[in-house]
């Protein structure tokens, strides 16, 4: 992997069909150029979906005031959200949802599909981040096509790096999603 094209090309042919293989030689420069090149990506194709569930919401159809972020602001202090989103939820979520994908290695006709799958659960464990309303099911693949975006991202990363630079990706991910939150709403931090 040398350019960004390839790069993006190699994540496309992985999403369309992942197989179980680990990138033995890839170099750790060669490892944090694709997980650099991931997350610009990541969030690129989710700066559509932010757009696109803002609008939801300026149509009535839900309304982020109960989401659990915002209770989260304010129940717990800012240390606390940063050690739950940056270590706490990355740990446990990538335990639980991507440590078992390379379980099912000796099944590759059915790995694209628990590929899949464990991708659409972690996004689907995210809707109850929303008041959950006949509206808030109805949009829901919407709502929780950022995760589970994010959820088949991290299912190459899990796969051919290894279930540690999953967990450090997701990491960075929410640190960079969450930590510039705390600073807004809480500057004493």
């Amino acid at each position: 992997m040398t350019d960004i094209t390839s790069i993006l090309q190699n994540i496309y042919a992985y999403i369309k069909n992942p197989t179980c293989h680990r990138d033995e030689d890839l170099s750790l420069k060669e490892k944090g150029v694709l997980m650099l090149v991931i997350l610009g990506l990541s969030f690129a194709i989710n700066f559509f979906f932010i757009l696109l569930i803002g609008g939801l919401e300026q149509l009535g159809l839900f309304s982020m005031e109960e989401h659990a972020i915002n209770k989260m602001f304010e129940e717990l202090s800012p240390i606390l959200i940063i050690i739950a989103a940056v270590v706490v939820a990355p740990l446990l979520e990538e335990l639980i949802f991507r440590a078992p994908i390379t379980l099912f290695c000796g099944y590759q006709k059915a790995f694209k599909w628990i590929f899949y799958g464990f991708a659409i659960l972690f996004g689907y464990v995210h809707i109850s981040n929303y008041e959950l309303t006949t509206n808030v099911l109805l949009i829901s693949p919407i709502l929780v096509a950022p995760q589970i975006i994010l959820g088949l991202f991290l299912g190459l990363i899990r796969v051919r790096l290894g279930l540690i630079y999953a967990i450090l990706f997701h990491a960075v991910y929410n640190a960079i999603l969450v930590i510039p939150g705390v600073l807004f709403y809480a500057p004493e931090v």
